[in-house]
């Protein structure tokens, strides 16, 4: 039988760095999914028996991925582009995520009401689930999706981006040393395989990150068979700036949270406001930071910022950047393509950018950054919820009380006061508006794909 490079239904997979070829992965046939879900379905039941079992192996699980953490990150970094660095955390975080729901379980419930009756809620898996990824973080978000839905005691089918396949591939095998046959089965193609997987009649949950387009038409894939959904869509995170804060003392955090991993992080602040009386300061703080920091390949140990994952992706930042500048607006910094192989894009601080600019109010998931000037305080926070997006935001400043009272007005599932887009393990993650349905993180996760079951029985007297 031939291979699927025999068959020519391989998928190129490129170097963001080089522009050069750096793999292959399957292109599997959308039909040849029945059988996946088939055996992820007879898997389920097995799987399900044993919570003691499913804490054991998701624990060797999270050994094994500690053991091949050099391979995971070296491959990661090619594919994907951010530095090695920043793979190995994520390498780690799939790891912490693993541990982390292992030892998570659901609480039975005994409910009261008067009557002679015990009533318990208990929980039970749903059944086979399917997860959609994108190419930011491949193998965190895999685990984001994995982690709690093997805890809860199902099974999962995994689909990665077709940008970024390899090191998710690879994750598969690793993991597939620990958990039981066809428990975790990691497939790759081109669409519609993506669209028949959402749609599939033997799955029961679909959870899927990535643009607000696609979770819309995931949505309405999963409904066909009625099957529960989580969607972590978009993000345009706005970052307000108040009177009385501290420009340089927070200047590198800001900036960090901005363009860790050249910026195409879901929950980055993608959109400045400061006063207006600080605002030239606050583009010259950021704009230095942003000509001086090292952008390269990202296996190289002294790059600090690597290229935009995709040719596309490349495309739609340098749109995005050039309407706001035949807008009127100004490059503080960067506002180019890089020379050279590879998907760079100078890290760029824009000023003088009209409100209405699609770089403001649309997500660029790239290395720019808008910096807007407000007069009041009011009019901050207008603007910042003024766009359909509501992941997250932050608010800046020194009076952290009052921080936190206006970070209470910010329409976002997650507000950071101080800093930005950090998360824990334990607490949940949810957007509003346009950014998402459901809930990621913590417990909430795990009951995210559990479904509740209640038994009645007569109290004895």
């Amino acid at each position: 039988m031939p291979t699927f490079e025999e068959a020519g239904r391989g998928i190129p997979v490129t170097d963001p760095a080089t522009g050069e070829t750096c793999g292959e992965a399957p292109d599997m046939r959308p039909e040849e999914l029945d059988a996946v879900i088939g055996r992820a379905h007879r898997a389920w039941s097995g799987w399900r028996a044993d919570a003691a079992a499913r804490t054991q192996a998701l624990l060797g699980a999270a050994g094994a991925v500690e053991a091949a953490g050099d391979e995971l990150a070296r491959l990661l970094t090619r594919e994907q582009g951010k530095p090695l660095a920043e793979s190995y955390a994520e390498v780690a975080r799939t790891a912490a995520r693993l541990r982390y729901f292992a030892d998570l379980a659901p609480r039975t419930r005994r409910i009261s009401d008067g009557r002679p009756v015990r009533s318990e809620v208990r929980w039970r898996p749903v059944g086979p689930v399917a997860a959609i990824v994108p190419w930011n973080f491949p193998l965190q978000l895999a685990a984001a999706k994995f982690a709690p839905a093997l805890a809860a005691g199902n099974t999962m089918v995994l689909k990665p981006s077709p940008y970024t396949p390899l090191a998710t591939r690879l994750l598969g095998s690793v993991l597939a040393t620990a958990l039981p046959e066809d428990v975790l089965t990691v497939v790759t193609g081109r669409e519609p395989l993506g669209a028949r997987l959402a749609s599939h009649p033997g799955i029961r949950h679909v959870t899927f990150t990535g643009s607000v387009p696609t979770g819309r038409a995931v949505a309405e894939g999963a409904a066909a068979s009625l099957a529960r959904v989580t969607l972590e869509l978009g993000g345009n995170d706005a970052a307000v700036l108040l009177d009385d804060v501290d420009v340089e003392g927070i200047a590198d955090r800001l900036f960090w949270a901005a363009f860790r991993n050249c910026g195409q992080v879901c929950m980055a602040v993608k959109r400045v406001y400061a006063p207006a009386r600080l605002h030239a300061e606050v583009v010259e703080a950021l704009a230095l930071r942003a000509k001086s920091v090292a952008v390269g390949s990202g296996l190289d140990p002294d790059t600090r910022i690597g290229p935009v994952n995709n040719a596309p992706q490349l495309a739609r930042v340098a749109e995005l950047t050039g309407r706001a500048l035949a807008d009127g607006a100004r490059a503080a910094a960067g506002g180019h393509r890089l020379d050279g192989p590879g998907h760079f894009f100078a890290p760029t601080v824009l000023t003088d950018v009209p409100p209405e600019s699609a770089v403001v109010t649309e997500e660029q998931f790239g290395p720019v950054l808008p910096v807007l000037p407000y007069g009041s305080v009011d009019e901050a926070v207008d603007a910042a919820n003024g766009t359909g997006f509501g992941l997250g935001g932050s608010v800046w400043g020194t009076d952290l009380d009052r921080a936190e009272a206006v970070a209470d007005r910010l329409e976002c599932g997650t507000a950071w006061i101080n800093h930005h887009a950090e998360l824990s393990l334990a607490q949940p993650f949810a957007g509003t508006k346009d950014s998402g349905v459901g809930v990621a993180g913590g417990p909430w996760g795990l009951y995210g794909n559990l479904r509740p079951f209640v038994v009645h029985r007569p109290e004895v007297p």
